[in-house]
């Protein structure tokens, strides 16, 4: 069962976030554009270690992303903490996607505490305003075991 926009709204101001009415959607809450980033080297995914690939922040232009078609890092404006019992999932707004764009972002676990990041892919040439609201973040109930505890535990907070 997913919780309310009112609940997720609440999860996020207990964890510093200061949101607008624009972002209380019934079902969640909109997260916005922090930065942008593009990857300038290849990362690392192995067994038993990673790396996060170097990128360059981007600069708006005249107060605006102008971004070409391609793949980017987007880091959200919204510090997030995941509350116990629940698991957090972030979809992209439906104007994004009628761009031509989506947005993918990980599971984030109970306990899960930062400022997160997700790949944004424009399927064509796009202009994002910083602080544009371009995603969702949704809260479910979930059965687990302890929580969330690793390297991007309070990851710019």
């Amino acid at each position: 069962m997913f919780d309310s926009g009112a609940a997720v709204a609440a999860a996020l101001e207990a964890a510093g976030a200061d949101l607008d009415d624009a972002q209380r959607q019934p079902n969640g809450v909109d997260l916005t554009v922090d930065a942008v980033f593009e990857p300038t080297e290849p990362g690392f995914v192995g067994r038993d270690e990673k790396r996060v690939a170097e990128r360059r922040e981007l600069e708006p232009e005249e107060g605006r992303y102008r971004l070409d078609r391609g793949t980017y890092v987007v880091r959200y404006g919204e510090p997030v903490r995941i509350p116990e019992e629940r698991i957090g999932f972030v979809l992209p707004r439906s104007t994004l996607l009628r761009n031509a764009c989506t947005l993918d972002t990980a599971v984030w676990d109970a306990g899960y505490e930062g400022v997160g990041e997700g790949r944004l892919d424009a399927g064509h040439a796009i202009e994002i305003e910083p602080g544009a609201r371009i995603a969702q973040l949704v809260l479910a109930e979930a059965d687990h075991h302890g929580t969330y505890d690793g390297v991007y535990q309070g990851e710019r907070l």
